[in-house]
């Protein structure tokens, strides 16, 4: 349903966003690093994409040093433009969030590699929450009931399918209030600062980016729900990619340094930061529980 659609619509953003992987003469194209002559790696606007892509830029230049092949860096417009770019070979590697990696490796054989490490050598990772200003009558999820409540957008692991989860498991249908798609995590919030909502979605990492910057006063809000840790982005490669070039780029990921990550890490709230570290579709096995609980397909999401 939704996502069907905005794949549809998406078709012509990807094709005019993403430059096909196989036009670049570069010396090093059909070497296993760089079999197609660059590298498009792809990855979902979150956050503000002019903050992103500097950040994206440290990582990806440092990957491009290490496999020794130009690394195109490319911010898609929403998660479906990227399972699409993905699935037609207009991507190699791609950034999803958890539960968008579920779908992505359902449909665009998505296979992940790395994600972002604390120092202690862990793997990171965030929580989901439903915050109300501090003077609200609303004390718990239950009370959401005949509210309206602002989520981050349609697929989204913390912005949209736990917030949805926690009011499934509380007995409040979607039908029982007002959901507003904001467009994004950064949006859900701002429509709970400027009153227009009772409620929204604001995940662990948002929350860490805004106190940061001054734009969240956590004094004047509370958290009603909180969920459990969620395993952080995983790096994606695609399925049909040669097994070198599999194998290269986890190498690459996994000995890059602390420093070539901790800008993009800041933006998933990894404190304190270290290297990537190793994943598999193990890792996120919660996810893939979680989708079947709630009986998503893509067409839900």
């Amino acid at each position: 349903m939704r996502l069907t659609r905005a794949l549809a619509a998406s078709a012509a953003i990807v094709m005019t966003a993403v430059t096909a992987v196989g036009c670049s003469s570069d010396a090093s194209a059909g070497s296993p690093t760089c079999p197609n002559g660059k590298i498009a790696f792809g990855i979902e606007p979150f956050e503000d994409p002019t903050k992103l892509k500097p950040a994206y830029q440290v990582l990806a230049d440092a990957l491009e040093e290490k496999l020794d092949c130009p690394v195109e860096l490319n911010v898609l417009e929403d998660y479906s433009a990227e399972v699409l770019a993905m699935q037609n070979g207009k991507l190699d590697l791609g950034q999803f969030g958890p539960l968008g990696y579920v779908f992505a490796s359902e449909r665009a054989g998505a296979e992940p590699l790395a994600s972002f490490g604390l120092a202690d050598g862990k793997l990171s990772a965030y929580t989901a929450g439903i915050w109300v200003p501090k003077d609200s009558p609303i004390q718990s999820v239950k009370d959401l009931k005949g509210k309206d409540l602002a989520l981050g957008s349609v697929g989204s692991t913390s912005g949209d399918v736990l917030p949805r989860y926690a009011l499934k498991q509380e007995g409040i249908e979607d039908a029982d209030l007002k959901i507003n798609y904001a467009g994004g995590h950064p949006e859900a919030m701002l429509a709970l600062t400027n009153g227009t909502v009772d409620a929204a979605q604001i995940n662990s990492q948002t929350l860490a980016t805004a106190k940061s910057e001054g734009t969240f006063d956590e004094s004047k809000f509370r958290q009603i729900w909180k969920s459990e840790e969620i395993p952080n982005d995983p790096i994606t490669v695609r399925g049909d990619a040669p097994d070198e070039f599999k194998k290269a780029v986890e190498d690459a990921l996994l000995n890059l340094e602390t420093k070539d990550v901790e800008k993009v890490g800041a933006f998933l709230d990894v404190t304190p930061p270290g290297p990537l570290i190793k994943v598999t579709k193990e890792t996120y096995k919660p996810l893939f529980d979680l989708a079947e609980t709630m009986n998503l397909s893509e067409e839900d999401v």
